[in-house]
């Protein structure tokens, strides 16, 4: 961004980004939305609020408005629109994209500081590998490890996706650690995204993969094996969901 555009940017307040957000949701959208992300009373997602934004329209809005300053866009995130905090997660998955260590340790610490307010899977899946695992891939990766101990679902679940991004340099032995620490969780958005983890590492060294499944596969929650062999030739693919039956 040249110096003018960015100076018009670092202008906006979180008010006008909101504003404009206002302008671009469907009330329709907004309901599928609502049933779609479990917003019911007990259900995991209880009480959010949406404006109904495809995610496309939101990461070219994230582009136009990148320049936020950061205490902005923390009022994005604690803002109880779903949307709001989609767009302050966006802004800030850019920032650290090409951001300096003292950027991306910045924006680190404002998001393991908030959230609470990272609610939602798609919010999660939407951060968490650039956001944490970015930061942590050359530094001690402990911090991964007490959020996998958390009690808060949201907060389990960056741990385990955030080893994505270890993944992707072909390093497992986080994701297979933390894999193994959340094969008792109750929960079906864990089941889900450690078996997507296992299936990235599977993607890249099958005989990883496949080491992990002879350990643990009969452990595993039946969503999370699903998910961990779903490339697998087919033969494969039954003999190892005729073992854990």
């Amino acid at each position: 961004m040249n110096p003018s555009k960015r100076a018009a940017s670092q202008a906006i307040r979180a008010s006008v980004v909101q504003e404009k957000l206002r302008t671009l949701g469907s009330p329709e959208a907004a309901r599928l939305a609502a049933r779609f992300f479990k917003t019911g009373p007990g259900d995991y997602g209880e009480g959010d609020v949406f404006l109904g934004i495809r995610v496309p329209v939101l990461r070219q809005l994230a582009r136009e408005v990148r320049g936020l300053p950061m205490s902005e866009l923390v009022l994005l995130l604690q803002s109880d629109v779903h949307e709001d905090r989609m767009l302050a997660l966006l802004v800030l998955v850019l920032n650290v994209a090409k951001g300096d260590d003292d950027t991306r340790r910045q924006v680190y610490e404002l998001y393991l500081a908030h959230t609470r307010h990272i609610n939602n899977w798609d919010l999660v899946d939407a951060s968490a590998r650039s956001i944490v695992g970015g930061y942590l891939a050359d530094k001690d990766r402990a911090p991964l490890h007490r959020l996998a101990a958390s009690d808060v679902l949201w907060e389990r679940r960056i741990a385990i996706v955030a080893t994505h991004e270890f993944i992707v340099r072909h390093d497992f032995a986080d994701t297979l650690a933390i894999a193994h620490k959340l094969l008792k969780d109750r929960h079906d958005l864990i089941h889900k995204a450690v078996g997507w983890m296992l299936r990235e590492v599977g993607k890249r060294d099958q005989p990883v993969l496949e080491t992990f499944l002879r350990q643990h596969g009969l452990a595993m929650p039946r969503t999370s094996l699903r998910y961990a062999i779903e490339r697998f030739p087919e033969p494969l693919r039954r003999e190892y969901l005729e073992r854990r039956a």
